[in-house]
């Protein structure tokens, strides 16, 4: 179904109240109950509880990246599929990278469509029903996106855009106020990059400052700066977890994706990788520059989680397992939880379109059984 479809079917006045009859139970004393959004009072299914999380030791969640608010020009509602399935398959975490621009008027980012706030309060219901974590993150945030085009102010540096996004969030937490951290969590901005730890934190104080006036204990993520693949200490004072990513080397992850390599011919990577530099790419490589930074970074008392990972559907299946291999392996000794970009599409287990994979029929889908198997394996 999609989108005028769904609004046309359930109308957005009837989807607004079911969202806020649920959201209402979630903040009863013991937690209330919650369905799909279309019957809030329905218990949660048996699911195995969530573990509570903490900005020092976050659980070792393990999903998916979802995309249905990735960019406007695709802005639909979530599918209680994707949390079923994921459930089903074992894994308890979903990423929610969103386009600020599916919610806001396009005259005036500071109005809210309330249509489009309910289907978020229909994904936050799902994952509640399933069992899933679900993780809230601007991708595209007022003033910064690593996206095209890029924003007219800079969030970094310009003082309306760091109103409107802690406007924004202020608006999410006081919209799920109660809602355990166990189950929801918000990860600020997608990605910084070009800046220094400083002006990161501080445009970062701003942001969380707003949300725990509206909700103390609600769980605050933040991403690695330099594109997620740096920690950042200026945050620690802040109280919040850090996001990495797993997208090294990019030969290797990114072969032929033409938003990185537009005209850039790579020969076919292998896995280990000797770059074009010579400079030889393998699991001991790994570990150095992607893993211990970051444990550095835990040993302080910091929550790590790897955000977003995967390889693009141009690079040969068998370099993508092997080069996954050991990256799962090393966030599996730390401890360490993660998100594969994405669920489906061609980073992902289902529908990715790779070449070289003899795919299994799944419920109208095509299933890549063995990169699913390799990652309910870590």
């Amino acid at each position: 179904m999609n989108r005028r479809e769904f609004l046309k079917r359930t109308g957005v006045a009837a989807l607004s109240a079911a969202a806020a009859g649920w959201l209402a139970s979630c903040r009863e004393p013991n937690g209330g109950g919650a369905g799909a959004v279309g019957s809030p009072a329905q218990p949660a299914s048996a699911a195995l509880p969530l573990p509570e999380p903490s900005w020092s030791k976050l659980p070792r969640w393990r999903g998916f990246n979802l995309l249905e608010k990735f960019m406007v020009a695709n802005n639909r509602p979530f599918l209680e599929s994707d949390f079923a399935w994921i459930a089903e398959w074992g894994f308890n975490f979903v990423r929610l990278p969103m386009d600020y621009r599916c919610w806001t008027d396009e005259a005036d980012w500071t109005r809210f469509k309330e249509a489009t706030l309910a289907e978020i309060d229909q994904a936050v219901a799902l994952g509640r029903k399933h069992g899933v974590h679900v993780c809230l993150n601007f991708h595209r945030a007022p003033g910064y996106t690593v996206a095209q085009p890029p924003e007219k102010r800079s969030l970094w540096t310009d003082d309306e855009a760091q109103r409107v996004a802690a406007l924004h969030w202020a608006t999410f937490a006081r919209r799920y106020r109660g809602i355990p951290s166990s189950q929801l969590s918000f990860d600020l901005v997608n990605e910084p990059a070009k800046i220094d730890g400083p002006t990161y934190a501080k445009a970062a104080a701003r942001m969380v400052e707003a949300i725990r006036r509206e909700d103390p204990n609600r769980l605050i993520i933040a991403d690695g700066n330099q594109w997620g693949t740096r920690p950042v200490p200026e945050l620690i004072d802040l109280r919040v977890a850090q996001s990495t990513r797993g997208y090294s080397p990019m030969p290797v992850t990114h072969y032929q994706a033409p938003w990185v390599y537009k005209d850039v011919k790579l020969p076919v990577p292998t896995w280990p990788l000797v770059d074009r530099d010579g400079s030889r790419w393998d699991r001991a490589r790994l570990e150095a520059e992607a893993i211990r930074p970051w444990r550095e970074l835990a040993a302080r008392g910091v929550g790590v989680h790897v955000g977003e990972f995967g390889c693009f559907n141009k690079t040969p299946h068998d370099v993508v397992r092997a080069w996954m291999t050991d990256f799962l392996d090393l966030w599996q000794a730390e401890g360490w939880g993660w998100a594969l970009w994405n669920f489906r599409g061609s980073f992902g287990v289902l529908d990715s379109e790779r070449a070289d994979v003899a795919y299994e029929d799944f419920r109208g889908h095509k299933l890549d059984r063995a990169l699913l198997d390799l990652l309910r394996s870590h």
